[in-house]
């Protein structure tokens, strides 16, 4: 039975403000990364990040069966999700530390266009025209942001680099996930064992470098856990009130928040070389989401591409919905 159209208006309504709301926390996160970045080691920032959403993840782990959750016939797909999750992580906070908001914000939304590009020989998935037009506008808006001709540029090209490799291991790490929800692997199994390896691995890297955080700092590193905790319990909830194919777009309202943020608070403002390529990447998103819409269409004769972005922390969209087109930080 379908709800009434008033009642249809709202959960619409209700879940564009999810994504606006998660997306402007994302932002948020990543001005905290940023802002103890030059006295906290990048791994130091990823172990609080990793440690606090552990412990907001335990209620969830308990109300899913307990440690019977934890059960896994998967070692090696989890160990591929990991390694490459932990790369895409460190990749963005490292980016957040020397690089402006937008830029990185803008890098991450090229995820999908690697994942496109991984998911043909990874996952045998064909190449059609579309896919082909999204993967070419998105690599040109990368090579435009990165500008890798000006060597003497406004953009550290090493931070960049790193960052681009990040959104290369976010895209492998999508590839594992899907190939473990094929298989039956449940989402709290795979959202569990990524942050408990991730808090253990980041704890023994962090040792060498520790720096004891001040407690404004600390409370910094705790907000960076927690604000990301929230927007991913935002996105979850969003694209679980609407359509995904109505919903993606509104992601890159993360763009602006961070060009906001970045000017305000560090005086960074984007070029037009960042303006334009920042385009292109946003046109090959939107190019991407228009695919999935389509190809997973009643009519569609071929399964379509994975999604887009990695599966929030709290949940998952099933594998038949398209999902969001950003990975998460």
């Amino acid at each position: 039975m379908l709800p009434p159209p008033d009642a249809g208006a709202r959960l619409r309504k209700r879940a564009i403000l999810c994504v606006l709301a998660s997306s402007a926390s994302f932002a948020f996160s990543a001005a905290l990364v940023k802002a103890v970045a030059p006295s906290i080691p990048t791994i130091e920032i990823m172990l609080f990040r990793s440690f606090v959403a552990l412990i907001l993840m335990l209620p969830l782990l308990w109300r899913s069966g307990g440690m019977k959750a934890l059960r896994t016939r998967q070692p090696w797909g989890h160990a591929m999700r990991i390694a490459a999750g932990f790369a895409g992580m460190f990749g963005s906070f490292y980016g957040y530390a020397h690089l402006p908001l937008a830029t990185v914000t803008a890098l991450g939304f090229a995820m999908p266009i690697f994942l496109s590009i991984l998911s043909m020989p990874m996952l045998g998935e064909r190449v059609t025209p579309a896919r082909a037009m999204s993967v070419v506008a998105g690599l040109l808006g990368v090579l435009i942001v990165l500008r890798p001709w000006q060597t003497g540029g406004d953009l550290q090209f090493f931070p960049a680099m790193v960052v681009v490799l990040g959104v290369v291991a976010w895209a492998l790490s999508m590839v594992s996930i899907r190939r473990m929800g094929q298989v039956g692997e449940r989402n709290i199994t795979i959202v569990m064992w990524f942050a408990i390896a991730t808090s253990l691995f980041s704890a023994v890297l962090c040792v060498p470098v520790w720096v004891t955080p001040g407690p404004l700092a600390l409370l910094a590193l705790i907000g960076v856990g927690a604000i990301s905790a929230l927007a991913q319990l935002l996105m979850t909830e969003g694209y679980r009130s609407g359509e995904a194919t109505m919903l993606a777009p509104f992601e890159y309202g993360a763009i602006v928040y961070t060009v906001l943020l970045g000017w305000l608070i560090w005086g960074e403002v984007p070029g037009v070389w960042e303006f334009t390529g920042i385009g292109f990447l946003v046109l090959s998103g939107l190019v991407t989401w228009w695919r999935e819409t389509l190809s997973r269409s009643p009519a569609a004769s071929h399964p379509a591409a994975p999604a887009v972005r990695p599966p929030p922390a709290y949940g998952a969209p099933p594998p038949s919905r398209p999902a969001p087109a950003r990975r998460p930080d």
